[in-house]
C-alpha cells in the first residue's frame, strides 16, 4: 500500500508541473465548468416554477442533489477523465506493453497514472458548492449520516469511472478508437436525474445494471430522507457487482491484447 501512495505522489507532482506549463488551458476549464453548473441549477429552477416537488424531493433537497453529481463530474475530471481517453489508444498502438511490465497492478498504473492537476480548481469548487448546500439545507442533517454521506459519494464516483470502463474495454477486442465509450456518455445524463422520476423496469436497470441512480441519487436519498439502511446494502450490492464485472473484463481483456512486440 504505502509504494502505491509513493507511486502515486510521483504521478501528483509530475501533473502539477505539466499543468504549470498550459495555464490559459487551467484556467479555461474553471470558466466552462463554472458556466456549466449555473446552467445545472437554472435547468432544474426553471422546473421547480411550475412543480413544488420532483423526484419526491424539494427544490432544497434538489440543490444538494445537484451539488453531489457536480461533485462526482469533477472528481471524475480530474482523477480518471484522462486515463479514460488515453486508454483506448494504449491498446490500439500497443503502449500498455509499457503498464504490463510494471511491477505494480497494470490496472493501478493505468487508472490513476494520468490526473488532471487543470481540473483540480473545479474539483475544490465543487466541494464547496455541496458543503454551501449541505449547511444551508432547512433542515439540520445529522453529522454521522453526512459523512456516511461524503463515503457514498467518493464510491459514487468510483462507480461513474467503472461503469464508464465497461463500456470502453471492448476496445481490446473490437480496436475501435473509443469502444463503446459514445454510448456511455449518451446515457451518463441519467445520473444528473433524480431516480424518482423513473419507474418500472428502466427504474430497475439505472439501479442495478447501469447503476447510474447508485451514483447521487441514492446517496442524496439517504441524506436528506429518514434513515434507511436497506439503501446502504443496495449501493454495496450494486458497487460489488461492477467492481467484479470490471475485474473479470480486465483480466479477459489482457488475455486477449495483442502487444506491440506480437
Amino acid at each position: 500500500m504505502i509504494r502505491y501512495a509513493r507511486l502515486y505522489l510521483h504521478f501528483l507532482r509530475f501533473a502539477f508541473s505539466k499543468a504549470m506549463e498550459f495555464r490559459a488551458d487551467f484556467f479555461f476549464r474553471v470558466v466552462m465548468d463554472i458556466i456549466i453548473y449555473i446552467v445545472h441549477f437554472l435547468f432544474f429552477s426553471i422546473i421547480y416554477l411550475h412543480t413544488p416537488i420532483l423526484g419526491g424531493w424539494s427544490i432544497d433537497e434538489m440543490k444538494i442533489f445537484i451539488a453531489t453529481f457536480i461533485f462526482i463530474d469533477a472528481f471524475h475530471m480530474t482523477f480518471f477523465a484522462n486515463n479514460t481517453w488515453w486508454f483506448p489508444i494504449y491498446i490500439n498502438r500497443g503502449d500498455l506493453d509499457y503498464y504490463l511490465t510494471k511491477p505494480v497492478s497494470s490496472f493501478f498504473f493505468m487508472a490513476f497514472k494520468e490526473f488532471a492537476a487543470n481540473s483540480l480548481l473545479n474539483l475544490i469548487l465543487a466541494i464547496g458548492l455541496l458543503s454551501y448546500m449541505i449547511s444551508n439545507h432547512p433542515v439540520a442533517l445529522d453529522l454521522s449520516k453526512i459523512l456516511v454521506f461524503i463515503l457514498l459519494i467518493i464510491n459514487g464516483s468510483f462507480l461513474f469511472f467503472m461503469t464508464y470502463f465497461i463500456f470502453l474495454i471492448p476496445v481490446f477486442w473490437t480496436h475501435s478508437p473509443r469502444g463503446f465509450g459514445d454510448v456511455f456518455y449518451s446515457a451518463e445524463k441519467i445520473f444528473q436525474r433524480p431516480d424518482g422520476i423513473f419507474q418500472g423496469f428502466a427504474k430497475k436497470v439505472f439501479l442495478y445494471f447501469l447503476p447510474f441512480s447508485m451514483m447521487a441519487s441514492y446517496p442524496t436519498r439517504y441524506l436528506v430522507s429518514p434513515t434507511d439502511n436497506s439503501l446502504l446494502l443496495e449501493i454495496l450490492a450494486a458497487s460489488c457487482f461492477i467492481y467484479f464485472v470490471v475485474y473479470l473484463l480486465w483480466k479477459k481483456g489482457l488475455r486477449n491484447y495483442s502487444s506491440a512486440s506480437s
